[in-house]
């Protein structure tokens, strides 16, 4: 029979916030791929293995994606992940495909799935904590409460990004961008707080517009109300 492949969430960062479901399919998979060079070097893989230290023991299969705009090689790139995914299910071995937050929010997981799954392969998602979710969390401040309206965009892409007056935003993947949203949150008047790297030991907070600085990580993520 055929392997199985499963985009695993592995939340935010820190590694109690994994699901017990991540936990134990970790734990029974074949192979844990992920997007990059050297699975053992991502993010994704630091944070699950403080929770299954198993996975020392494992195969791994790094899928490289190179960090571009261009989304012809970027399809390119989907294409060959998924017929080097394909290869080890066609063995009967089954893979997880881990990923930071959730694997249905902006994962390079969702374009390789496509893939897999019209080859004829069972493919299963796996939820994880979004990281808006615990930065929110972080702060102790509600995303959305009664009939508010929740808008989440990836600043990365979408730094002109205008915001109105209604509902709460988050911008995500801010980091190189952080000047382009500082402009934005100013002319809207919205109070922002913001989490660099949520969960994970160099972690840092900012409380409001006037604190968060023109430059962090990739990893640094806005909430305006």
């Amino acid at each position: 029979m055929a392997g199985v492949l499963y985009g695993i969430g592995v939340g935010p960062g820190d590694p109690e916030l994994m699901t017990l479901k991540a936990v134990r399919l970790l734990k029974e998979m074949d192979i844990i791929a992920a997007p990059g060079e050297d699975v053992s070097r991502t993010t994704a893989y630091t944070i699950a293995l403080q929770a299954v230290p198993e996975m020392t023991e494992k195969e791994t299969l790094p899928i490289p994606m190179p960090m571009v705009m261009d989304r012809a090689v970027i399809e390119e790139s989907h294409r060959k992940g998924a017929a080097e995914i394909a290869g080890k299910l066609a063995e009967g071995k089954n893979v997880g495909f881990i990923t930071l937050g959730d694997p249905t929010v902006y994962s390079t997981f969702s374009y390789i799935e496509k893939i897999v799954r019209e080859m004829g392969y069972r493919t299963v998602y796996v939820s994880g904590i979004p990281s808006f979710c615990a930065a929110a969390a972080a702060m102790g401040i509600p995303l959305a409460e009664w009939q508010e309206s929740l808008h989440v965009i990836p600043a990365i892409h979408r730094p002109d990004q205008r915001i109105g007056d209604g509902g709460n935003y988050v911008f995500m993947k801010s980091g190189r961008k952080l000047s382009e949203v500082r402009k934005i949150l100013k002319e809207s008047g919205k109070n922002a707080v913001m989490v660099e790297n949520c969960g994970m030991p160099d972690e840092k907070r900012y409380h409001s517009v006037d604190e968060i600085p023109d430059e962090a990580g990739y990893f640094a993520l806005v909430i305006a109300k």
